[in-house]
């Protein structure tokens, strides 16, 4: 395989966010782009077709399927239908671009599939690199941080199942604490006694980093006034800025 030069000069500014565009050292020939556009697609067995994870219009490289070799579990790890999971997410990216509309992607865990930082931070990366502008993620208790490091769009951490509300607030705190923009949380405030206490008491400890014992006797106080009930998905998050 030949190889190539290394680049010299400054790295090119771009975008922060996604999908990734280079900002400067455009040509400004543009012939330069028509020339490198016919020598890439003019490579064997690469051929042009519609993007599904730039922006519409973008011209992307694709594998020609009849060559491209290798085994199939070098692309994405996951469940079985993971290829359509990804096709579809890169179609709901495209159409949030159109509309100027934030995407969140969330991470599924099959009952066969490892629930552990490794796996975690593959998936919330490979959604992030999509074009999501948030991911939904669950919380690990070994290696959260390297999930939320890993990734380059915030991260909110899903509720999942019903826990006893200090177990709950411990699980808020922690994941913000290590690095989480906030809570998405639904049986955890819903099936509380009180959802209205336990959603202060969150909101506490994501927004002013009240401890979890310290937001518990919070709850705890404000349960004693009288419980309020609400059928409702609540989140918290950080605020931007």
């Amino acid at each position: 395989m030949p190889t190539l030069p290394i680049r010299a000069g400054a790295r090119p500014a771009t975008t922060p966010g996604l999908p990734h565009q280079q900002i400067d050292q455009q040509p400004t020939d543009e012939g330069i782009r028509r020339r490198l556009a016919e020598r890439v697609f003019d490579l064997s067995g690469v051929i042009e077709g519609p993007t599904g994870i730039s922006v519409p219009g973008a011209r992307a490289l694709l594998l020609d399927r009849t060559t491209a070799g290798g085994p199939p579990e070098a692309f994405f790890i996951g469940g079985e239908f993971e290829t359509r999971s990804v096709h579809n997410m890169t179609k709901l990216v495209d159409a949030g671009v159109r509309l100027g509309m934030p995407v969140m992607g969330v991470t599924a865990v099959g009952k066969n599939m490892v629930r552990d930082a490794k796996y975690f931070r593959l998936a919330c990366r490979i959604i992030a690199e999509l074009g999501a502008q948030y991911v939904k993620t669950y919380y690990v208790e070994e290696g959260f941080e390297t999930v939320t490091a890993s990734c380059p769009v915030p991260i909110v951490m899903a509720g999942g199942k019903k826990l006893p509300e200090l177990d709950a607030l411990t699980m808020a705190y922690n994941a913000v604490q290590q690095g989480a923009a906030g809570v998405d949380m639904g049986r955890n405030i819903f099936q509380s006694e009180d959802p209205k206490a336990m959603i202060t008491a969150v909101d506490a400890v994501v927004h002013k980093n009240l401890k979890p014992a310290h937001a518990f006797d919070l709850l705890q106080t404000l349960r004693s006034k009288g419980p309020l009930s609400i059928c409702t998905k609540v989140s918290a998050h950080h605020d931007a800025g």
